[in-house]
């Protein structure tokens, strides 16, 4: 079973941000605004809090949540994504998240071959979850729909960045 230890520091910083990228690539591919923002960010977080309490979880996911758990790595992650989309438009954060899923998701591939396919479709499911975290259109929270076409747009382009 592979863990933090199969992967270099650098390949193991951006297993460390992805989870956080996929919420990333969400929110910049259908903007929701202060409230959902939030609830996206939410939605992230309690994904990660799920991992960890899932006793069937894969044990490199286990690996990551641990890490991305402590003050430290979660800082580190936040700071190397803040470098990656520093000065970028919207449609740039999306852009350069997805490039950074799919040299994750070789990373994966080439060092972790057999949980490789459980942790992007792990990623895929907290980019869902941030996704359904929102009500898009409507208005003060009534109306509109949990997933916007743009959401669902950006979900695909998260499986395909991944490989899924």
């Amino acid at each position: 079973m592979a863990n933090k230890a199969n992967f270099t520091k650098e390949q193991w910083d951006k297993v460390l941000q992805a989870p956080l990228l996929v919420g990333f690539a969400v929110s910049a591919g259908d903007p929701s605004g202060f409230i959902g923002m939030i609830q996206e960010s939410m939605a992230s977080a309690n994904a990660l809090a799920a991992a960890k309490a899932d006793a069937r979880a894969d044990e490199l996911i286990r690996a990551a949540v641990d890490d991305l758990l402590t003050p430290e790595a979660r800082t580190a992650a936040r700071e190397r994504i803040r470098l990656l989309i520093q000065g970028c438009e919207l449609t740039e954060i999306k852009i350069r998240a997805l490039e950074e899923l799919r040299n994750t998701a070789k990373i994966l591939d080439a060092t972790a071959p057999l949980e490789s396919r459980p942790f992007k479709n792990w990623l895929k499911e907290i980019a869902y979850l941030v996704a359904q975290a929102g009500t898009e259109g409507g208005f003060l929270g009534f109306g509109g729909e949990k997933v916007s076409a743009a959401e669902r747009a950006t979900l695909a382009e998260i499986s395909a960045a991944l490989g899924t």
